[in-house]
């Protein structure tokens, strides 16, 4: 049986707001996996990447490879993928090179769990 739950694999390295943001999607129909970091994210991606629809990464991760750095490994290996970007810093610090748009694929910490769902059905319903 395919499930049409969209898939969100959720990238972040503090565990109450990651335990947080993972009940608020189930909560609204959406099927969940997360990491600590973004090396644990590229494992579970191995094992998973045909079924994940979504990323939502923090940019600014511990074990060395960055949200920015793993969404450009995911997207490599499937085009496709959306990503929505979380960051409590300065966007403009961190998006040097990508474009991030509030709303669309960026959510500036802290945010409403109103904002990260609105985010998220955005990012998922718009084209490229």
């Amino acid at each position: 049986m395919v499930s049409s739950k969209p898939m969100v694999l959720v990238v972040e390295d503090e565990p109450s707001l990651r335990a947080l943001v993972r009940k608020v999607l189930e909560r609204h129909g959406f099927q969940v996996i997360d990491a600590s970091s973004g090396a644990v994210a590229l494992q579970l991606w191995g094992d998973h990447r045909e079924k994940i629809d979504l990323l939502l990464t923090d940019m600014v991760m511990p074990d060395g490879v960055t949200g920015r750095e793993l969404a450009e490994k995911l997207k490599a290996d499937n085009p496709l993928l959306k990503v929505v970007y979380t960051t409590g810093y300065s966007a403009e610090l961190l998006g040097e090179g990508i474009v991030l748009r509030e709303g669309v694929n960026f959510l500036q910490k802290p945010y409403p769990p109103q904002k990260l769902l609105q985010t998220i059905r955005t990012c998922l319903s718009s084209q490229g």
